[in-house]
């Protein structure tokens, strides 16, 4: 293969991926039991923004109340931020971790065995 058609190559390589990389961001909500490590981590994802947003998440156990309600700030730039919570006292069933970003409304489900 000579020196031309090894860079066709690579520039064909390298525009097939950064086609990939503007695929548009879509928001999502999701939540991640670790057992072993006594936690639930429940992420955000969203378009990266250059300007500082606030968020609000709340969750909401599987009576139906909402166990607590926090305003994150997401700084510029980022294109996701988590939410912590421990396992141990939290009441066993179908939890709900909502999040509300201005007009978008995204939640997820998980349960607490």
């Amino acid at each position: 293969m000579c020196i031309r058609d090894r860079y066709i190559l690579l520039f064909t390589a390298v525009v097939s991926f950064s086609e990939t990389i503007d695929e548009e961001v879509k928001n999502s909500v999701d939540c991640l039991i670790l057992e072993d490590e006594n936690s639930i981590i429940c992420k955000y994802v969203h378009e990266r923004i250059d300007i500082d947003k606030e968020i609000q998440v709340q969750w909401i156990n599987p009576s139906g109340e909402t166990s607590r309600v926090r305003t994150l700030l997401i700084p510029a730039g980022h294109g996701s931020i988590y939410d912590f919570r421990y396992i141990s006292g939290r009441l066993k069933g179908i939890w709900q971790f909502k999040v509300i970003d201005e007009d978008i409304k995204l939640d997820t489900n998980f349960e607490i065995k």
